[in-house]
């Protein structure tokens, strides 16, 4: 099966065609990035790609292969004895690993050879990866985006998650990017993924969307966290997205945020570790007052200081920059960030 980059929905509908995807990289290639469903049957393992990578450039292509081929043999037998005693023969799989090339021939083989109907994607991860790239720049200009803006704690991301309960079309980017996008967005347990496995989620999420439906949108940068958002998708937002600006009372947004990070409690020293990124920007003095009141476990004046004096205008310079509309926006009220009051507001939204 040959990739095509200018149709990404296809290839979408034709991975659904497949019993199984099965990836034959490394485990650590996979772990990067993988297409959408993939299984991992690795053909060589992390150390058996290095030792036979070695020898290739210290000895010859020869006797990387001899030895390549010997560890392969196992790996793939040992995949068979686990993994295939329950298949049909109706089992259709589509194999794939960097390039198309020796390792994915290698286990497609193995399993014709077996009688079950097996597709070799040409082109591999790789080609794949091009597809994912050029759709990225494509297919943002497709929707019709509600762009949720407010400024930090004003409920914003729970709102998301209540339109999605109602029914509406998300795209939630810091859900796929494991991050709430400040300096303080970490979401603990989880570590951010790659840019890669990023760009393939999002991707993902693009092409089960209706362009004939509204997607609701939260306002992000440019970045979340360390990942990098498509500039496609980012301008198309500023230019075309319509805003809708959600409000809440400080006092609410002040006990929304001692809620979501909540956590800080019992992390002290992480949290004044990352204020110290912004030194830069508000100074030793206001940031080492922050700390002190954080050691201190007065975590509500805390987040009511850094909403006053560096979230909310850095919020509003920015919106202001990219949102020609955000001034004149229809205002989402809520009163607080409880689940039935913002369920309430995603139902009225709809409506």
């Amino acid at each position: 099966m040959a990739l095509r980059s200018t149709d990404g929905p296809a290839i979408a509908r034709e991975l659904d065609q497949y019993d199984a995807i099965i990836d034959a990289r490394s485990p650590a290639e996979f772990a990067d990035d993988h297409l959408p469903g993939a299984i991992n049957w690795p053909v060589l393992d992390d150390e058996q790609r290095r030792i036979v990578g070695t020898l290739y450039v210290q000895d010859s292509p020869l006797a990387a292969r001899k030895v390549g081929a010997a560890m392969v043999g196992r790996n793939i037998a040992d995949h068979l004895d686990r993994w295939i005693a329950d298949k049909p023969r109706e089992w259709q799989p589509l194999v794939y690993c960097w390039r198309g090339g020796q390792r994915s021939g290698s286990l497609a083989w193995f399993l014709d050879q077996i009688g079950f109907r097996c597709t070799r994607l040409a082109g591999g991860y790789k080609g794949f990866r091009t597809v994912v790239r050029a759709d990225l720049g494509e297919w943002p200009a497709r929707f019709d985006f509600c762009v949720l803006a407010g400024r930090t704690g004003s409920g914003k991301t729970r709102l998301l998650q209540a339109l999605a309960t109602a029914g509406a079309q998300v795209l939630d980017l810091e859900a796929l990017a494991s991050h709430r996008g400040s300096i303080l967005g970490g979401v603990p347990g989880h570590p951010q993924p790659t840019q890669k496995r990023f760009d393939t989620l999002l991707w993902s999420a693009l092409q089960r969307l209706d362009p004939a439906r509204p997607v609701y949108v939260e306002s992000e940068s440019r970045k979340i966290g360390r990942l990098q958002v498509p500039e496609a998708l980012i301008e198309h937002m500023h230019a075309k997205g319509r805003v809708l600006h959600v409000q809440m009372p400080d006092e609410a947004r002040v006990a929304l945020l001692l809620q979501e990070y909540g956590f800080f409690a019992d992390e002290p020293e992480r949290f004044c570790d990352l204020l110290d990124g912004l030194v830069v920007l508000r100074g030793k003095e206001a940031v080492g007052r922050w700390q002190a009141l954080a050691r201190a476990g007065d975590w509500a004046t805390v987040f009511g200081q850094l909403m006053r004096d560096h979230y909310d205008p850095l919020y509003q310079r920015s919106m202001d920059r990219h949102y020609s509309g955000y001034a004149q926006a229809g205002v989402v009220p809520l009163a607080d960030g409880e689940p039935a009051t913002v369920l309430a507001a995603a139902r009225a939204l709809m409506a």
